[in-house]
This record gives C-alpha cells, structure tokens and sequence, in this order.
C-alpha cells in the first residue's frame, strides 16, 4: 500500500550531523514524529552518547536535536510498504534533501540502516557528493545489535 512521509524534517542552520532512517515506521507515521515506537533504540542510543537525560516528549527530542547540531529526515518521501517492514519498500521516491544541505553547514551524513544507506547511496550520493556512514540500525527488528553494540557504533557520531 502506498505510503507517504508526514514528517517534517529537524534541523537549522546550526545542523553539521545529517542523520538519514530509511521510512517511518507505522507508530512514527501516526505520531508524526521519528523512532515514536516505544521498542526502537534511537533516542536511547542519542542519549546516551551525548550523557544526556532520557528524551520523552517530542518537544525535548527536538530540542536535543538541535543543540546538538543534528539534522534528522528520513531517505524516502513515499513508497509501497507493508507495515513498517523495511524489506517490503517497493516503489522509492526519495526526499528532497537539497532544503537541508543549502541551509546547514552538513559535515557528515549518518544513515541509520542497510535500507536507508541503499537509498543514500542509489538516488541521493549523485546529488550531494557526501559519502554517507551506514551505522546498525536501531530498529528492535535488528536483534543481532544489543542496546550496548549499538552505542558502540553510534558514538562516531560524536566526533562529526
């Protein structure tokens, strides 16, 4: 069934981290907000490598995004997908991301799975020249990565 991404991207001027997902899973497309369902890692991982509080609200996920010069969208604008199964995206458009690179001051591009590096990599690298770094995604799909393996992999991040 054909899906469209109903959130906007996060960032300013300020961004120098682009941080890519792949496609909003069901939960996020509901709440209109990324990595909303409550068994994703992303917003553990991000606090714990930057020694912060837990993140609950949206608004303090927003926040801390920003003061922390992350931008954050997702590689794909619409596509044929069931449920919130990465393998099942058929159909790519991908995003626009030029609004985000001729704004901040991008320095590196994270993709946050094997689905959105292929995404980044098929229809965006042409577009911004930028090699994007593919961390394990932090979906509960990923079982092979515990909440610990993933900070390891994550933390280079912080030296963007």
């Amino acid at each position: 069934m054909r899906q469209i991404h109903n959130i906007e991207p996060i960032y300013d001027r300020d961004s120098k981290i682009l941080i890519l997902g792949s496609f909003p899973s069901v939960k996020s497309r509901e709440a209109k907000f990324f990595y909303h369902h409550p068994q994703n890692r992303f917003w553990k991982v991000l606090a714990t490598i930057f020694n912060h509080d837990e993140l609950i609200t949206i608004e303090d996920k927003k926040t801390f995004l920003l003061e922390n010069h992350i931008a954050l969208w997702d590689t794909i604008e619409s596509c044929d997908i069931k449920g919130s199964s990465d393998s099942s995206i058929e159909n790519v458009k991908v995003n626009d991301i030029s609004r985000i690179l001729n704004t901040a001051n991008i320095q590196a591009i994270y993709t946050n799975g094997k689905k959105s590096h292929q995404m980044y990599q098929k229809y965006l690298f042409d577009i911004t020249h930028i090699n994007d770094i593919c961390l394990p995604s932090t979906s509960s799909a990923n079982a092979s990565y515990s909440l610990e393996k993933l900070i390891e992999y994550w933390k280079i991040i912080r030296t963007a």
